[in-house]
This record gives C-alpha cells, structure tokens and sequence, in this order.
C-alpha cells in the first residue's frame, strides 16, 4: 500500500487544494458544484477540499442566493439555494513594496485582495547598496505598518518591487538601477532581517500582475504590459501566466536593440530602447539645451518643462519626442511580430504625455508589422502610479502565501 506522506499523494491533494483555492479567488464567490464544473475535479473532492479550506479559515461561506415566491432561486435555477463560497479577507494581511528611482511606495492587501492601507515615503539615495537596500525596506515596512494600524507580525508575507533583472524563484538580483552591487541574494538577505517570507520580482512582471488580477487584463489570457517611467520595462501574460523566462530576463524589452552602436544605455550596453525612450535619455538630450535652462529643477519637473516646450514649438525638444516615439514604434511592432498579442497596455506614470502613444505614433507601426487581413492587436493605456505597482507586489506575496498555507495543510495531514 502506498503511504499518503509520499511525494505522489500529498502533491495531488496540495495541486487540488491550489486549484480550487484560485478558482474561488478568481470568481470572488462560486458555489462547490460550479468548483467541480471549472476544475473537472469531482463534486465529493471539491466537498472534502473545501471542507478543508474552511477548517483552516482560508475562504468562508456566505448567504445563498435569494430563493424567490416562485421557488426558483436569483439565478432563475429551480430547487435549494447553493451555498456559496468566498476567500475570507481576515485570513492574511501581506505588504508590497515598490522602490522606484526616487521613492517607495508600499501597498497592504487582505486575502480577498482589497487595499487596507498604503504609505510612501521618499528614497535616502537613487543607488544603494545591499545593505542598504535591507535596511530601507525593514525601516520602511516598520513606518507603513505603523501609520496605518499595524505591526509586521500582523503580516503573513512581503513582495518587493524592483526594476532590473532578477530570478524571481530565486529571489536573486542580477542588475538593478537601484542597487550598486551585481549578483545579490537579496530576498535571502532580507530573510535575515524580517520575520516573514519575502518575495521579490521585477516590477514590470508586478505591474502585469496587478493589470491581470485589478486593471485592464482581467478575464484576458494573453497581454502583454509595456511599463515607461525612470526606465522601459515589459510584463508577458500567456495563458494566464506571467512568464519570466529561464534566468528572469525573458521580458527586457527596454533592453532590446534598436540600433548598432547607439546611444549609451544605463545597463553599459548601447543601442536599448531604454535609452531613446526613458526619463533619464530624454533629459539627456535635453541637456543640450532645449526648452531652456532647467538644470535647477527635479528630474520630474524638467520632463515636463521640456514636453511642454515641445508643444509650444520648440523645435530641439519636439525632435527629441519625435525620435523616441520612432523608436517605441519600432520596438511595439517588433512585439507584435513576436507575440501576436490580445491586448498590450501602457502603463505607467509616463502615459501622462502623450508623445509615445500619439496617433502617428500608433499608425506608424502598422508599417512594420507582417501584414495580414486581420486587425492589430489593441493598444490600451492605463495610466496610474507606483500605488498600483505595490499592490501588485502584495498580490504576488498573497500568491506566495496562498501556496505556502497549502502546503502546511499537506504538512499538517502527513
């Protein structure tokens, strides 16, 4: 007889329980029979799953649907009214962090992945160390925690937010503009310092994930989310799944080459995308002095003053504009020769200029793509701040936390 603590068994039970789990999380509330009918898992082990699930206080029942005079239940169905099942928000509190090039920003999700609180506070330095970064994080969760009621051991889990390229199983940072030293074990390093898991990914994979699970990717198996602020990132969604590639770089669209030998990038290479596109390029070109003297202002407020010198006329900044939105064309054909999406969002604090989806823009890249009697992907802009990004940091923790609270069932059961 095969014992049930052998890695055969307890894998079936904890998939089963993962499955049904997301399934409720996904429908917000669903009934056990319409479990079975999405799984294909059979009605009694949706029954002794779910049995289980409400034991350990991760999703409860709520009031069934309104039986009318008629004896036909709200959904028009004849017979008893279905209980109805739903993630229990108590269960879990977890924190998302995300560090952008000037400040962090954290986001506090329930299990049921409503918002119970955010905080930001400003960076101590655009390029720390390790050590640093460890020590801002702990600092920076224990001040969110405090402003808004809580203490980190209120918190079941952390995910971090950072751009770069990073193993996120790993939890490993290969390159970060944020960070000064290569080849960190950061999530290691801050296991050392926080009493709870931690879990780390780039942040345009978050942002993917915070569009598929809260914003314009919902219900959609296929997107792609294109990310434009301080540098150019990309989220890949296929078949519900955000995809990392094999060493965490599978996604680097803003490093992907548009020309040989060009400008300097802030990765060391030359001709990225990145560096025609993002903040720290256009003020590059800016410094040459177009759209005036403003070597005065923040790196925000010179963005703007050269955009807008750009639309009264200017004809050094309207260059500029005009050469990165060439370039960003030419980069979102290439992902539509690539993937052939659904749907690619825009997404990010840039999206409040225009430049890099203006019509020509857009229009322009219908000459570079295969041509087919089929219309273009659509392009959607969603334009939102680095709160959204936190929040799907917390979601990608609420993930981790999901699967390690199902596995303790397996535990507890072996």
């Amino acid at each position: 007889m095969v014992a049930e603590t052998q890695i055969g068994p307890v894998d079936l039970r904890e998939n089963g329980r993962q499955q049904v789990l997301g399934v409720i999380r996904k429908a917000a509330q669903i009934a056990r029979i319409d479990i079975a009918e999405k799984t294909g898992v059979s009605p009694a082990t949706v029954t002794a799953i779910t049995a289980e699930l409400l034991d350990q206080g991760l999703i409860e029942e709520i009031a069934p649907d309104t039986q009318r005079g008629d004896g036909q239940r709200g959904d028009g169905r004849r017979g008893r009214p279905r209980v109805a099942l739903k993630i229990r928000g108590q269960a879990h509190t977890v924190a998302g962090i995300k560090v952008s090039g000037h400040s962090a920003t954290v986001s506090f999700l329930d299990f049921e992945g409503q918002t119970v609180g955010s905080f930001e506070t400003p960076l101590p330095t655009p390029k720390m160390t390790a050590d640093q970064m460890v020590a801002f994080v702990c600092t920076t969760l224990e001040n969110a925690c405090q402003e808004n009621g809580l203490s980190v051991a209120d918190l079941s889990g952390v995910g971090l937010g950072v751009a770069g390229i990073i193993d996120a199983p790993r939890g490993f940072v290969y390159w970060s503009p944020t960070l000064s030293q290569r080849n960190l074990k950061l999530r290691d390093l801050l296991a050392k310092s926080l009493p709870l898991p931690v879990f780390i990914d780039n942040d345009a994979n978050l942002v993917a994930k915070a569009e598929q699970l809260f914003g314009e990717g919902q219900n959609i198996s296929d997107f792609i989310v294109v990310t434009i602020e301080h540098g150019v990132g990309m989220g890949i969604v296929i078949d519900g799944q955000v995809y990392r590639g094999t060493r965490g770089c599978g996604a680097e669209f803003g490093h992907t080459k548009v020309q040989l030998n060009g400008a300097l990038c802030r990765c060391g290479q030359r001709g990225c995308l990145e560096a025609y596109v993002a903040d720290y390029a256009l003020l590059r070109e800016a410094s040459t002095g177009a759209a005036g003297d403003n070597s005065g202002l923040d790196p925000n407020e010179r963005l703007t003053a050269l955009f807008n010198a750009a639309k009264d006329g200017d004809e050094t900044a309207r260059l500029i504009f005009q050469r990165a939105g060439r370039m960003f064309a030419m980069g979102l054909a290439n992902i539509v020769n690539i993937f052939d999406p659904k749907l690619i969002i825009l997404s990010g604090e840039r999206m409040q200029f225009d430049f890099l989806y203006a019509d020509e823009v857009l229009d322009s890249i219908k000459s570079m793509v295969v041509q087919i009697d089929a219309p273009l992907p659509e392009v959607r802009i969603h334009k939102w701040g680095d709160l959204m990004w936190a929040k799907g940091a917390a979601a990608y923790a609420m993930e981790g936390v999901s699967e390690i609270a199902v596995r303790g069932m397996s535990d507890n059961a072996a």
